[in-house]
């Protein structure tokens, strides 16, 4: 045992010499081609210049400009600036390595290059498709095929307030009766959308249906899906819920008004 500690101690003395003598500072310098002797500021830039002038060969300068696209990935905040930046330096990194004879680095970048590209496009179309959404039209005609047929009779209830919601309603044929706010819903309007939102998916509104009719419903599992995949309907459902906050703000600032007139009214027939 003690034999194999010594062995293990020369061995690490051998290689901690071995890297300390390739360290050296003079060692550094003679393959520098300076003279440990002399050394000045002038000799290292002299010499680091001729090095530098020396290498300036096209398929260098094709390497120096892939770094450059590269490193401006790394500082790059959003994804397509990104993946442009990263196809432009695989483009001159593939320059490289045809000009330098190099295969493995022709291969490599060529093969990144339509990878790039690919992901490039996904993106330009999910760009394209948000901007959509913020001045098309919010058809839900493309949800339709997600959802599932439910009916309904007269004096049917949908769901009660504070239910547990787990699924939102498109409604089709008929009519439904928002029971709180007596308000009608009729075919073409989506129901139960902001139990999506609320804590602990609550219903916020007991629906009646008044008028026979059917339903299409989606789960919520599903709808979350849709909503992180679909740019489209994420617009759409931020657009809607949006809609139906202003509608119930200014529904109660009517009955607020409403009521502010009736008491004037009452303090005005008092006075009389």
């Amino acid at each position: 045992m003690v034999l194999g500690g010594a062995d293990l101690s020369t061995i690490l003395d051998r290689i901690l010499d071995t890297a300390a003598d390739n360290l050296r500072i003079a060692k550094i310098l003679l393959q520098l081609g300076l003279d440990p002797n002399n050394v000045t500021y002038d000799a290292i830039f002299n010499r680091l210049l001729e090095i530098f002038l020396a290498n300036i060969t096209l398929a260098n300068m094709f390497a120096l400009v892939g770094a450059i696209f590269f490193v401006a990935t790394l500082l790059t905040q959003t994804m397509v600036p990104l993946r442009v930046a990263n196809m432009v330096g695989c483009g001159f990194f593939v320059g490289f390595g045809a000009l330098a004879g190099d295969v493995k680095t022709f291969l490599l970048y060529l093969l990144l290059l339509p990878i790039n590209a690919f992901r490039l496009r996904q993106m330009l179309n999910l760009v394209k498709k948000a901007r959509a959404a913020t001045q098309g039209d919010t058809s839900m005609e493309w949800l339709k095929p997600f959802m599932t047929e439910r009916k309904y009779r007269k004096g049917d209830i949908l769901f009660k307030k504070d239910d547990t919601a787990h699924e939102m309603l498109l409604t089709v044929t008929g009519n439904f009766l928002v029971k709180e706010i007596s308000v009608e819903l009729p075919p073409g309007r989506l129901m139960g959308e902001l139990g999506f939102l609320t804590p602990n998916n609550r219903r916020t509104a007991t629906i009646e249906c008044i008028e026979d009719g059917h339903v299409l419903t989606i789960t919520y599992e599903k709808l979350l899906e849709i909503y992180f995949q679909n740019p489209q309907f994420g617009y759409y459902f931020l657009v809607l819920t949006s809609q139906r906050l202003l509608e119930n703000i200014a529904r109660l600032e009517a009955i607020v008004a409403k009521n502010q007139l009736a008491q004037q009214t009452a303090v005005a027939g008092g006075t009389n």
